[in-house]
């Protein structure tokens, strides 16, 4: 679910690198602000238990990342609002995809080891 998050925004920057348009920043704005108040909710419920199992333990690196995402968005809003200028979006977008990546490396380590240690 990770990778998919990254290639979904590998695409998404692939596009507004095709189509250089000025995003609406309000409405960036408005997503990040609703994604951040679901997602922090979700994380915080989901914190006792980021060490259990490999499957507990992705759900709370997705959560994480949906609350680092939700900030990134809001930076991006604010920054294509300052500068009228999409590469705000494009910046944090890099970011994200950087991050998406990273988790999902950890999580299939995580994932590989438990494999091949036996802890089907």
């Amino acid at each position: 679910m990770i990778l998919g998050a990254a290639v979904a925004v590998a695409i998404q920057v692939g596009w507004r690198l095709a189509h250089p348009d000025v995003p609406i920043f309000e409405a960036i704005g408005l997503a990040g602000v609703i994604n951040l108040a679901f997602n922090g909710i979700c994380l915080w419920l989901l914190t006792p238990y980021r060490h259990g199992d490999v499957n507990m333990a992705s759900a709370w690196e997705c959560s994480r990342n949906d609350v680092f995402e939700g900030i990134a968005v809001l930076a991006a809003a604010t920054g294509v609002g300052l500068f009228s200028a999409g590469w705000p979006d494009l910046l944090v977008a890099s970011a994200l995809l950087l991050m998406f990546l990273r988790s999902a490396w950890r999580v299939f380590r995580m994932a590989w080891r438990n494999y091949t240690n036996g802890d089907k």
